[in-house]
């Protein structure tokens, strides 16, 4: 029903009417929404095209699986869709090649962030918002309990949340937990999990080499302990815990720690935030590797089916603009992709943590393994998913989860098996 009304949507106009671009986007919540909104009649007021906003689905699969319906239709709308950083080399055969009227653009971005929408030198989208995981903290509770720093490593934070959680709870606080975090079995687990492995040396699941890596002992031992906090720092039903289940713990103040995107800092900070201006924001806790944060984000491309190119072009070159971004991370607390935007007074003064950021774009995140799993990511991190769902619910052993996932991942992509290879960090 959805994809019949969203082709309703996208039919043609009359030769008479003005230019309406129908745009799929990615981002579902209302606050989002609202602000692109007032990006998109902006660019009307601007260029007299306007620009029709259709409605998608919550879940980053059931997203994939309708955009990928609407493509296979070669129907003319919608013009242009939002993609997630992870699905390029999935849908690359629908979207026009970027590159020759972006080629300045994409050379301004972080190196790390437009390779990532880069397919074989065709340029897939436009990257308009970056984002990376992040540790988010409670100031106030670290320096009551004689903590001067959020922790470095993920051991440091056990122990942290731990004694914070005892202490709150011993205040009467039952309900208090140390750490909060995305266990649900969705993609959020896979950047979670990915985090914790790549921390201590445990590969990215599998490597750019075509390595199958992800049987190995730092990436076990990464998943034992995360199946240890459930229960004891985080609560049971953290294994069930989307974004917003986090989040909604961390704003009424009930966890010392949450690992999040950088968008979680608008609804942390909100009026009605019981924490507000009680944290701050960090770098997910290292191991013997490195500190991580998953890569994410979106970019803006053009469907070759679009009856409106020109005019498609134009939307997500005024979308993808250095100003346009940094209005939206002001309003938003959205990461742009540009460096030269983190200099800025306009995007540093409401989010001071950001410099933070221009520096873990470059240096302090990790990929997923889309690119080289390319149409098969979606098999890949499915497993993935269910693998390390299984070991958080205690239904597997971890050594044992990561023997089956191994097996099942060399089925999936036909990849040899292997050990990671040394982090690498693009730079």
């Amino acid at each position: 029903m959805l994809l019949f009304l969203l082709l309703q949507g996208c039919t043609r106009p009359t030769v008479h009417e003005p230019v309406t671009l129908t745009l799929l986007e990615e981002w579902t919540t209302q606050t989002f929404s609202e602000g692109r909104q007032q990006e998109l009649q902006q660019f009307t007021r601007d260029t007299g095209i306007r620009v029709k906003l259709l409605p998608s689905p919550e879940s980053a699969r059931d997203k994939l699986i309708l955009w990928q319906e609407l493509l296979r239709t070669g129907a003319s709308g919608p013009d242009v869709y939002g993609i997630d950083v992870i699905w390029p080399r999935i849908l690359s055969e629908y979207f026009i090649d970027l590159k020759p009227y972006f080629a300045k653009e994409v050379s301004l971005q972080f190196p790390a962030i437009a390779a990532a929408y880069t397919v074989d030198n065709k340029v897939v989208a436009i990257a308009y918002r970056a984002d990376i995981g992040l540790l988010f903290y409670r100031t106030d509770l670290l320096r009551q309990y004689g903590y001067r720093e959020p922790p470095r490593t993920w051991d440091q934070l056990e122990i942290m949340a731990a004694r914070i959680q005892a202490g709150e709870r011993a205040k009467g606080k039952k309900q208090f937990w140390g750490f909060v975090w995305q266990g649900a079995a969705a993609e959020a687990l896979t950047c979670n999990a990915l985090e914790w492995q790549a921390a201590e040396g445990g590969g990215q699941i599998i490597e750019d080499d075509r390595t199958v890596s992800v049987n190995n002992p730092n990436a076990i031992r990464a998943w034992q302990r995360a199946a240890r906090w459930v229960g004891s720092i985080s609560p049971p039903s953290v294994v069930g815990y989307t974004e917003w289940d986090a989040q909604n713990v961390w704003v009424a103040g009930d966890a010392a720690f949450m690992r999040s995107w950088p968008t979680a800092y608008v609804d942390s900070q909100s009026a009605g935030s019981s924490i507000r201006n009680k944290f701050d924001i960090t770098l997910p806790p290292g191991g013997k590797a490195s500190r991580v944060g998953t890569l994410g984000g979106a970019g803006l491309a053009v469907s070759r089916f679009s009856a409106h190119p020109r005019e498609a072009l134009e939307l997500v070159r005024y979308l993808s603009r250095g100003d346009v971004q940094a209005k939206r991370s002001h309003a938003l607390s959205v990461p742009p992709t540009l460096p030269e935007l983190y200099e800025l007074p306009e995007v540093l003064e409401p989010n001071p943590r950001f410099a933070l950021l221009s520096q873990a774009f470059r240096t302090g995140m990790v990929p997923r393994p889309s690119n080289v799993t390319g149409k098969k990511y979606q098999d890949v991190t499915d497993a993935y998913i269910q693998a390390v769902h299984s070991v958080l619910t205690g239904e597997k052993s971890a050594p044992a989860a990561a023997a089956s996932l191994e097996n099942e991942l060399v089925g999936v992509t036909g990849f040899k098996k292997g050990p990671p290879r040394d982090q690498h960090i693009p730079e």
